[in-house]
């Protein structure tokens, strides 16, 4: 199917009914570095120079890269260092088959995408498919994940389903963030200074003592500013300004030979002030836009649109500042019980999470706002009896999990296993009361009538999962001991609670000249004798809800599942690995607390569909099945690393999270029906020569939702697509040291990134959402390793989006003002990086 918007896309936009062949510059560049790097004619350096050895716990135990047989890209701590990578949100670009946007009304949290799987919505109901984990500790809520760690040592993106050993959740893929250990061996202190652009500073300090000979403490400490690039011209702050802290305490302890401990303590506070849209496109004058009809015009007149990105825009209310604070505690201890190795991973942590949006049309008309400041108008008196306060909907989450590992090797059976049982809960609020300002408007066509939104919403959530699983590695006494077998497996249970509480009334207040005011609940217009029969058919067409109400409306559902896998690995010689696999995951299903609908036996939801089911029945688990092909491979006597896979993951019941048609906040979650998708990937490094190391990653991916039937047996499928999944991506790099001196040495790395384009702002297709591709460059040049005062320092000239790519990272169609707004990715950032490290 291929969206044609009056001009306003390339006619080569399609979405992924149609896939649109690859990309002339991806082939170019790809087959230029490839062919480049194996010709014969090429400069390599003496034969014993070989790529260093890249290490890896993806499978819940240290080993190489090249033995690792997942889809698998990982920033060890010079690459951290050399592109910038300070946190989650630094990789958003950099990985092919990964995609991190912004959350649209929360800054302070992150959608994560891996081979087109993850979620658009933040909510204390609903769980990513893509499992985020610090040290082993897995985090459940995405709020708060763009915000730094203090002290990085990796990160590991691990591709496809990994339902066995990670568990729940994973039908995307999981995310490994590790960090620095202390170090009994010697003292160390770090100081990293960096200023730019945009008001930009940062510190990030960390010092290692050894205490005793088995003991040393660590602590690491980030501060940092930024100002962001669009201007508010309004009152309240400006729009992507941002105040980071976090610290974080690492104790190592060695209590003998057989028995080490490790606890870290992490704290992290953001403040930051949300983007607003922007807006692109105005309304269809012949167009519906649902429950926005009747103010559409208006909106759009008191709205400011722009196709390329403004630098500034206006607020009506006050914007407000957002927050996110973050605490959290871990235990791992690991012990040689002389039979076996076992390892426990106990934590706590805690997040608050209050995001304040503004929505507005961005140019600060007193009489449209979209926002959750305070509000005194008629509508308010009457609801209220005063004004209602300014609502910042909040986040309030806990929880705590503990996991046993039991893991040995049986040499003369050719054995390695790993058994475990892992145990996990939380509760947590999702507040965003009391009744508040949602929308007002003036009524098209009636500037002395104008319609109120207020609203009040409050959830309640208690959840708990367990399981045990276990992985066993067969290693056969034939063909010289190089072929692996690998069964894994997995039994998981979930108990999910949600409790919802919600008001949503609609007013209309009429002001004529010289009168007094009037305020009616939008239920009452139809019998008002002076406004029914003049707005009564406005607002009847346009379907918007008079009152609706969910008074401790309450779902309970519990889940269960197997997962397996089975993995078959051969080293055709040291340097070459193949393997094949097959392997399943589940994601727990839950409660969408912007569900409509109550239940089943409601009606018809705000887009006058009934879909059978509501908030209470909840949607349920779904399952993803891999089969993956890949090879591990270094060439060239090391100098040259290959890595490549192929695959497909079929899907049931998939989880579809989309926006009713019509509405600005409507959605549903459904168990849509089927999906597919398949690809390749592979990446390439190179050690030119001494000097010169060059990279190459790249991820083709088909993906397509094969059946969607809907209440009333319709197939529909072709409403439905998969957002954020591009076609082809790819990332490249390389990284030159120029000059060696005696006591210094001159470093450059370029590094370009290409997306693809994709369907952005929910799972059914509308062209109005689709999200452009782009290529962006970035640059480091630095001179590092000058010694000073018993250390080294280093100096680093940087820059980010050379280009100044202007590009779009988020796009919806249902704001009252606008068939098309978006968000801006970050424009061109540059500065300087001053170190000193002992």
């Amino acid at each position: 199917m291929t969206f044609k918007c009056a001009n306003r896309f390339p006619p080569s936009v399609n979405l992924l009914g149609v896939h649109k062949p690859l990309s002339a510059r991806p082939l170019l560049l790809l087959s230029t570095l490839v062919g480049s790097l194996l010709s014969p004619n090429i400069g390599w350096a003496a034969e014993e120079l070989r790529l260093e050895e890249v290490l890896v716990s993806a499978r819940k135990k240290t080993e190489s890269l090249q033995d690792t047989p997942i889809s698998l890209t990982v920033f060890n701590e010079e690459r951290l260092t050399v592109e910038g990578i300070s946190g989650l949100k630094d990789i958003a670009s950099k990985v092919p088959g990964l995609t991190i946007e912004p959350f649209p009304i929360n800054g302070g949290s992150l959608r994560i995408y891996i081979r087109g799987i993850g979620i658009g919505d933040v909510q204390v109901t609903q769980d990513t498919p893509v499992a985020l984990y610090i040290d082993g500790v897995y985090i459940a809520r995405s709020s708060g994940t763009s915000m730094d760690v203090a002290e990085l040592a990796r990160i590991e993106i691990l591709r496809g389903p990994q339902g066995t050993l990670y568990g729940r959740n994973t039908t995307g893929g999981a995310i490994n963030l590790v960090t620095r250990r202390p170090n009994t061996e010697a003292a160390e202190f770090a100081q990293v200074l960096s200023a730019g652009n945009q008001a930009l500073f940062r510190s990030k300090t960390s010092v290692n003592l050894p205490l005793a000979d088995t003991l040393a403490f660590k602590f690491a400490y980030l501060t940092e500013s930024r100002d962001g690039f669009v201007e508010n011209t309004g009152p309240g702050g400006d729009f992507g300004d941002r105040d980071t802290q976090g610290l974080r305490f690492d104790l190592g302890w060695d209590i003998s030979e057989q028995l080490r401990l490790d606890y870290s303590y992490d704290r992290s506070e953001l403040e930051y002030y949300n983007y607003t849209f922007q807006a692109v496109t105005p309304p269809d004058p012949n167009g519906n836009k649902g429950q926005s009809n009747a103010v559409k015009n208006s909106a759009q007149a008191r709205s400011r649109f722009g196709s390329a990105r403004l630098s500034s825009l206006a607020t009506t209310s006050p914007l407000e500042a957002s927050n996110s604070d973050i605490e959290g505690h871990a235990l791992i201890i690991n012990a040689d019980t002389g039979f076996g190795e076992f390892k426990y991973i106990g934590a706590y942590r805690e997040l608050k999470d209050a995001a304040y949006t503004d929505l507005g049309g961005g140019l600060g008309a007193p009489d449209y706002r979209l926002d959750t400041n305070s509000y005194d108008g008629p509508a308010a008196q009457f609801a209220t009896g005063g004004a209602t306060p300014l609502v910042r909907p909040e986040i309030r989450q806990h929880q705590s999990s503990h996991e046993f590992q039991f893991s040995d090797a049986l040499d003369d059976w050719g054995i390695e296993y790993i058994l475990g049982v892992y145990y996990f809960e939380e509760s947590a609020v999702e507040d965003n009361s009391p009744l508040h300002l949602q929308l007002t408007s003036p009524v098209d066509g009636f500037e002395d009538a104008h319609i109120v939104n207020l609203l009040s919403q409050k959830y309640d959530v208690d959840n708990q999962a367990m399981a045990a699983f276990g992985q066993l590695t067969w290693t056969p006494n034939i063909l010289d001991k190089r072929l692996h077998i690998t069964l894994g497996a997995r039994h998981s249970r979930d108990h999910r609670y949600a409790l919802k509480n919600q008001r949503d009334e609609v007013f209309i207040e009429y002001s004529p000249l010289n009168g007094v005011p009037l305020v009616l609940p939008l239920a009452e217009l139809v019998q008002n004798p002076v406004l029914g029969p003049v707005l009564g058919p406005v607002f009847m067409q346009a379907g918007l809800p008079g009152d609706r109400r969910f008074d401790n409306a309450s779902g309970d559902r519990r889940f269960k599942d197997d997962s397996f896998s089975l993995l078959t690995e051969y080293e055709i010689n040291d340097d070459i690995n193949i393997y094949g696999k097959l392997v399943e995951a589940y994601k727990s299903g839950g409660f969408n607390t912007r569900d409509p609908q109550l239940d089943g036996n409601q009606g018809p939801a705000s887009d006058g569909i009934d879909y059978g089911v509501g908030f209470a029945d909840g949607f349920g688990e779904e399952k993803a099945r891999t089969a993956e092909l890949g090879i591990k491979s270094e060439w060239m006597g090391g100098r040259l690393r290959v890595n490549a896979d192929i695959y497909r993951t079929e899907f049931d019941d998939m989880q579809m999270n989309f926006i009713l048609n019509g509405t600005i906040a409507d959605t549903k979650v459904l168990n849509a029906g089927k999906a597919s998708m398949s690809g390749f990937e592979f990446d390439v490094t190179a050690l030119v020569n001494d000097d010169l190391v060059v990279t190459m990653e790249y991820a083709y991916l088909d993906a397509e939702i094969t059946e969607v039937i809907d209440s009333f047996g319709n197939d529909v499928t072709q409403r439905y697509a998969f957002s954020a999944a591009p076609v082809n991506s790819y990332t490249a790099s390389a990284n030159w040291i120029a000059w060696r001196g005696k006591t210094a040495l001159l470093q450059f790395n370029i590094n370009t990134s290409y997306m693809d384009t994709r369907l952005g702002g929910g799972d059914v297709q509308k062209a109005y959402t689709i999200l452009r591709d782009y290529q962006l460059w970035n640059a480091r040049l630095s001179l590092d390793e000058i010694r000073f005062a018993k250390g080294s320092v280093s100096i680093a000239l940087w820059g980010k989006n050379l280009l100044d790519k202007e590009y779009e990272s988020y796009a919806i169609d249902n704001l009252p003002h606008a068939d098309r707004s978006v968000l801006w990715g970050d424009p061109l950032s540059y500065g300087i990086d001053l170190a000193y490290r002992y």
